[in-house]
């Protein structure tokens, strides 16, 4: 069974920084792609940043491009998002996700695993 459990969240101003973690179990996730996902109140879930696990190629949404850091540890299998310049728009709750075949979708459907969500607010 895969588990992937987000942790790191929380309060910071604007302009810090915090580093999410998403440690993944439950099967082989070398083949797989990951990716970070975000949701804010009264909208849809939205695409983040993504990695190939085997590759190590990354994804970006526009909005966070230069300013977040998608990254994974093969022996930890862990995957990180580090979030500088943080903003007001960056408040939501940020999701794990992953689905395998290493096709990095920015789309929720295509994803057939998920994490339960860690809460960001960044306070102006």
């Amino acid at each position: 069974q895969v588990q992937l459990v987000e942790s790191g969240g929380g309060l910071v101003q604007a302009g810090g920084s915090l580093r999410l973690s998403c440690a993944a179990s439950g099967r082989t996730f070398s083949n797989d792609a990951m990716g970070w996902f975000r949701q804010a109140p009264g909208k849809e879930r939205e695409f983040v940043a993504g990695i190939n696990w085997s590759l190590g190629t990354v994804y970006y949404t526009g909005s966070v491009k230069g300013r977040f850091t998608i990254s994974r540890d093969n022996v930890k299998t862990t995957v990180y998002l580090q979030m500088n310049s943080l903003k007001p728009a960056d408040t939501a709750v940020y999701y794990c996700a992953a689905r395998a075949g290493g096709t990095v979708f920015r789309i929720p459907k295509f994803y057939d695993s998920w994490g339960q969500g860690t809460q960001v607010t960044v306070s102006s």
